[in-house]
């Protein structure tokens, strides 16, 4: 095919000559009234590269007819609305799913989604013949928050998270304050390893786009929380672990509820007992927070089951989980962790 490009041209190269030498003959009068014999053959000439030149283009178009069945798929995504165009060669039926349980035969259509999430779309397309071929592409359409935490509406499984072993130059062991002012961090990796309780990033909390919630907590059957509120609630009688009793942390056992479900705010104010607010309450205004049903949470098992959500993306999310590590002002928050959860995949 690089033999035939060049050929066609040079081929034009010579036309151009050629037209270049006729414009120049006639404009000067000189050759066509001289010499008539010489035009002549140059028009012959040229009329001969033109056939040649149609020949071989005619080539180079039955050579493009002939490239194999492809099928393809380019999109662009605002919010919750998606447009599609269909890069085929050698189709002429085109028939699309959007993941969601819609179709088209348009060729480039547009389709908006109910939900947000992640669909896979599929295109087929079909020759005369009945010969097809198929593409597909996952998209990411309208994430929200929600849509981050749960996976979206086409997760039948739901999305499971960890507390991640890496930990973020964000995680901290802080106050409950209106600060969280730092008492330890950046907390290194593995922090709570090196403190005897490995464990504790083993336990998984799967979140659903339909509000359900599951919660593992692994072999041992124990949960990562604070031992003040061990010791309230029933006198240190479930604690498993308490290698991170100089921090006011242990493991306890703890039963997973049947049946939970979970609640995203993604803006209010969230009022809590603190002993660093006034009339021992304090408020922190308009942050995204996780609540439970029944006993259940995520993370840390304290008497404040409600939590701050930081940051989150599709990989990663940032919570503030609070302590009660005093008994003598219990219920009331003393300190917080502010830890980073990572996606298990």
């Amino acid at each position: 095919m690089l033999v035939i490009k060049l050929n066609v041209f040079n081929i034009f190269q010579q036309i151009n000559t050629i037209f270049f030498l006729v414009k120049y003959e006639t404009k000067q009068h000189i050759i066509l009234n001289q010499n008539p014999f010489i035009m002549k053959k140059n028009l012959r000439y040229f009329c001969l590269l033109l056939f040649a030149g149609t020949i071989l283009l005619q080539s180079c178009k039955k050579e493009v007819t002939n490239l194999p069945q492809q099928v393809g798929i380019f999109y662009s995504v605002v919010d919750k609305q998606a447009a599609f165009t269909a890069l085929t060669i050698q189709v002429d039926q085109w028939n699309w799913d959007f993941g969601d349980g819609t179709t088209s035969i348009e060729k480039n259509p547009v389709h908006v989604y109910s939900n947000g999430g992640y669909y896979t779309v599929t295109l087929t397309g079909k020759d005369a013949s009945g010969k097809s071929a198929v593409a597909k592409s996952d998209i990411a359409v309208a994430l929200t928050p929600y849509v981050l935490l749960t996976g979206g509406a086409t997760n039948a499984k739901g999305k499971t998270w960890k507390l991640s072993g890496k930990h973020s130059p964000k995680d901290i062991f802080a106050q409950a304050d209106a600060d969280f002012t730092i008492v330890e961090g950046p907390l290194p990796s593995g922090v709570f390893g090196t403190l005897g309780m490995v464990e504790v990033y083993d336990d998984t909390y799967t979140f659903h786009f339909d509000g359900k919630y599951g919660h593992d907590v692994k072999a041992d059957g124990a949960a990562f929380g604070g031992i003040v509120n061990q010791m309230i609630a029933n006198g240190g009688a479930g604690i498993v672990n308490a290698a991170g009793k100089d921090f006011g942390l242990c493991t306890a056992k703890y039963t997973p509820q049947s049946g939970a479900t979970f609640t995203y705010t993604e803006k209010e104010d969230l009022a809590v007992p603190s002993v660093y607010g006034p009339g021992g309450v304090l408020t922190y205004k308009g942050v995204g927070t996780l609540d439970f049903s029944g006993t259940e949470f995520i993370g840390f098992m304290d008497y404040q089951r409600k939590v701050i959500v930081q940051e989150i993306t599709d990989n990663s999310m940032r919570l503030v989980m609070f302590m009660a590590a005093s008994p003598d002002y219990f219920p009331a928050n003393t300190h917080a962790l502010i830890l980073t959860f990572e996606v298990v995949k």
